[in-house]
């Protein structure tokens, strides 16, 4: 088994660069950065707008569902599972 700590010598860093997806910056990149605010100023005032959740109000949960039930939620639109919140809320009478 190789030694996991081993680099791999098989391409020099040439070789990386070229093919890399995501290249290291280099001090001219990241001169040339801007600030998101700056490059989107709009959608930076869309993000801001939206401010900080105090304290989540739902959690995520996995739960098995009948097929039919869920394919006729879902047939139903976008937001489907709050739909699904929606109507359980009104079943248990949660207001």
């Amino acid at each position: 088994m190789a030694n996991a700590s081993k680099k791999n010598t098989r391409y020099s860093a040439a070789d990386l660069r070229a093919v890399s997806d995501n290249p290291e910056w280099t001090r001219k990149d990241f001169a040339k950065a801007k600030r998101f605010d700056d490059a989107f100023p709009d959608l930076a005032a869309t993000i801001r707008r939206r401010g900080k959740q105090m304290a989540p109000t739902k959690r995520a949960v996995s739960m098995r569902l009948d097929v039919d039930v869920l394919e006729a939620y879902k047939a139903t639109g976008t937001k489907w599972q709050s739909r699904i919140n929606s109507d359980l809320r009104k079943v248990m009478k949660l207001g």
